[in-house]
Order: structure tokens, then C-alpha cells, then sequence
């Protein structure tokens, strides 16, 4: 009768086992209550009163997330949004003819050759071959919908954005996050570095954001993307810096910021804060096998944006410095390969095959860090540069030259 008795207490349905069995200790141990189901595939019986689900959800979500140590992008949000502007564009007969060759250059082995992308994206649209296969960089606006974005960085109207966002637009319109649409004019341009300076009339002061240090910035680090994608309107999106220093090949002072935040057409042009709600980087490109976000955009670096702003508000143009040298870097130290006869180099007293071994006091070894000094400089400015001339150390002061437009 005991083996009777233990069999039935594993008997699927308790409640045919009989009462004085199932109140003894030992079936009340083995036996455990069943497993509860979630309320949406079993319903409770009348008799069980269930908790509304917004009001949990309202009490305990800022509880579980603050437990979670989550971060809520909302206040960022509510900070800089109002910032933030969407800009869409008419295109007249004119294109977009610029050059794709950046005057210096820094030659290497395995530097991928450029291609000759269509018109309307020259400068933005690389093809690279890693020897892996190919991928392809998309400038972050929209064609289709000829929408992108932008950011008030003065009250009394200054609008930042790319280039290739305005281009040579007849008509620019802005919309405001508090509904207003208002016609824009260009300040001026730097095709270098596709920075555009806008301005839009306005009888009160705009919301506009400050710039932050992208040198402060570190890998890892949280960023918060705002633009226009697919001209959708306003929009924002989080993640974090990938890398810093990505070279994508469209100029000499290219240092692109990395982010992992998705960046897709339309998002141009927009700034990306760090948590204090400072800009540090300006949206750029997207690599992708397509036009939609993979998890890898570019923005242009507050370091480089900033001044290049700065000077388009004041004078309209940017003005950049140039040596007219080819590099190469393939050996240690590096040497000059070829030297343009009427560029500052040549002035200079630079030469075929002088190895380079400092600029003032400061070691190089790369090319592409003293074609981006050379960039960032205005012309006039002395670049004292160390150089080793069948087996003599020498000390030359180049005074940088004026970027030709050609190349441009």
C-alpha cells in the first residue's frame, strides 16, 4: 500500500489523490505549486484581482532603470533638439563639378586609388579595396527627398551643415523644431573639408548649442546623433564612439570620428553631443553596402568644424596652406618623392629624396599627420622642417603657400 501511495502522489492532477495524502509533509515536499504563467497565454479567474499594466509600468520603470544604472537620453534630448533643423533644397541647372584632388599627397603602398563617382557626389562617394573585398561610403543626405540637416550655432541665425547637403543650391529652406519654415542664404563654403556656413532671418533669437573638445573625446564614450533621416523630420539616436582618426580618403585633412549611433540619408549634416549637450562632431557619411545605416557613420570633429566655421562667418571662404609635395611613407623615415617647382616646397629649398625627419621640434613619421598640419594652417605660416640630404641634417623654414582652387 505504501508503493500505492507514493505513486499516486506523481500522478498528473493532484487533486485526485486523496485529501489525507496530500495533507501529509511529504507530499506537500515533493509536490511543488505549479509554475505560474504569464497572464496574456493563461487568463486568471475572476477571483484574482490584476494590477492595470500602466500603472506599474508608470511607478517602477524610473525605479528598475535607475537600479539598472540605464542612462535616459531624454534631458539631452529636451536640450538640444531645439537646436536642430532640417533643411530641404532646390536644385537649378548647375552641378556640382569639384575636383577630387587635394593638391599634397601622401603616397604609400596599398593607398587605394579614388574613383570617379558621378557629378553630384564627387567628393563624398569612395570605392576602397582592402584586398578583402570592397565597400562603399555614402554621403549621409538624402538625393531622393534633397533633405538634411543642420544646427543653430548663433542665436541670431547661423546654421552649420555639410556642403554636399547645400551644394549649389537655388532655393534652401529651414525648418525649426517649433514648426517654422524659413528661407536661408549661404555664407559661404569650404569644399576641403565640406563644411557649409547658412543663415536664416529670424524676428526672435534661435535655440543654438555650443561646440565641445572632439580631442577630449574617447573611444567608447557615449554620443547622441540628431538629424533628418529620410526626411522624416526631426530624430535622434545613441551609441558610442567606434574610433577616431578614420581616413576615408576624400582630402588631406581628413580625421573622421567613428560612431556606431545609426546615421542614414538625411542625417547630414547634424550634429553628435556628448552627454554635456556640446557638439563634437558634425554627421558626414555612412559606410554600407546600401543606403541605410550598418552601424558605421563618420562625422567631421568639432576641432576641425569650429574654426573652418568661424572663418566662413568672417571672411566667406576658408583659406588652407600648402607645401606642393608628394610624401611617401612606405620606410622610415619618410622622403619626398616629388616636389611641384612652383610650390611652396620648392621655395623652401625642399627636395626629391630629402628624408623628413621632424617639423620643429616634433618627430614624423606619417604622411598623412603632416599633410593634415599642413591643411589646418593658414598660408604664410613658418613649418620649420628637419630634414637628412646625403647624410647632412638640416633645418629648412617653409612658408607655407595658398591652396590653389584647382585644387578643389
Amino acid at each position: 500500500m505504501a508503493a500505492a501511495g507514493v505513486c499516486l502522489w506523481w500522478v498528473p492532477g493532484g487533486e485526485k489523490v486523496p485529501a489525507p495524502i496530500r495533507n501529509t509533509s511529504l507530499y506537500k515536499a515533493v509536490h511543488h505549486p505549479p509554475v505560474p504563467v504569464s497572464s496574456p497565454l493563461v487568463l486568471p479567474s475572476a477571483s484574482v484581482p490584476v494590477a492595470p499594466v500602466t500603472a506599474v509600468v508608470s511607478h517602477d520603470a524610473p525605479v528598475i532603470r535607475e537600479a539598472l544604472n540605464l542612462p535616459s537620453f531624454a534631458p539631452l534630448v529636451h536640450q538640444v533638439i531645439p537646436a536642430v533643423v532640417n533643411i530641404s533644397i532646390s536644385h537649378g541647372s548647375s552641378s556640382d563639378n569639384d575636383d577630387d584632388d587635394d593638391g599634397d599627397a601622401a603616397s604609400s603602398p596599398g593607398r587605394e586609388q579614388r574613383s570617379s563617382p558621378s557629378p553630384k557626389r564627387k567628393r563624398h562617394v569612395k570605392r576602397r579595396n582592402t584586398g578583402k573585398g570592397h565597400h562603399v561610403l555614402h554621403p549621409a543626405d538624402d538625393e531622393l527627398t534633397g533633405a538634411g540637416s543642420g544646427f543653430v550655432v548663433d542665436a541670431s541665425g547661423i546654421i552649420v551643415t555639410n556642403r554636399h547637403v547645400v551644394g549649389h543650391a537655388t532655393r534652401i529652406m529651414i525648418s525649426l523644431s517649433d514648426g517654422r519654415s524659413l528661407p536661408a542664404h549661404s555664407l559661404g563654403d569650404d569644399p576641403m573639408t565640406d563644411i557649409a556656413v547658412i543663415k536664416v532671418d529670424s524676428p526672435t533669437p534661435l535655440p543654438c548649442v555650443t561646440w565641445g573638445d572632439s580631442r577630449q573625446v574617447e573611444i567608447g564614450d557615449w554620443i547622441l546623433v540628431a538629424g533628418n533621416p529620410f526626411g522624416f523630420g526631426s530624430s535622434v539616436t545613441a551609441g558610442i564612439v567606434s574610433a577616431v582618426g578614420r581616413d576615408l580618403g576624400s582630402g588631406a585633412l581628413d580625421d573622421f570620428m567613428q560612431l556606431d549611433a545609426p546615421i542614414n540619408p538625411g542625417n547630414s549634416g547634424g550634429p553628435a553631443f556628448n552627454l554635456q549637450g556640446q557638439v563634437v562632431a558634425m554627421n558626414a557619411a555612412i559606410a554600407s553596402p546600401s543606403d541605410g545605416s550598418v552601424g558605421i557613420g563618420f562625422g567631421i570633429p568639432s576641432e576641425i568644424v569650429a574654426p573652418v566655421v568661424e572663418s566662413i562667418r568672417k571672411t566667406g571662404h576658408v583659406e588652407h596652406g600648402w607645401l606642393g609635395v608628394t610624401l611617401n611613407d612606405a620606410s622610415s623615415p619618410m622622403w619626398v618623392e616629388d616636389v611641384d617647382p612652383h610650390g611652396a616646397a620648392w621655395r623652401g629649398g625642399l627636395r626629391k629624396k630629402d628624408a623628413i625627419l621632424a617639423i620643429g621640434d616634433v618627430p614624423v613619421h606619417d604622411a598623412r599627420t603632416v599633410l593634415r598640419s599642413v591643411a589646418a594652417a593658414h598660408p604664410g605660416t613658418i613649418f620649420n622642417f628637419t630634414i637628412r640630404r646625403e647624410g647632412k641634417v638640416l633645418t629648412l623654414p617653409v612658408a607655407l603657400g595658398k591652396r590653389p582652387m584647382a585644387d578643389f
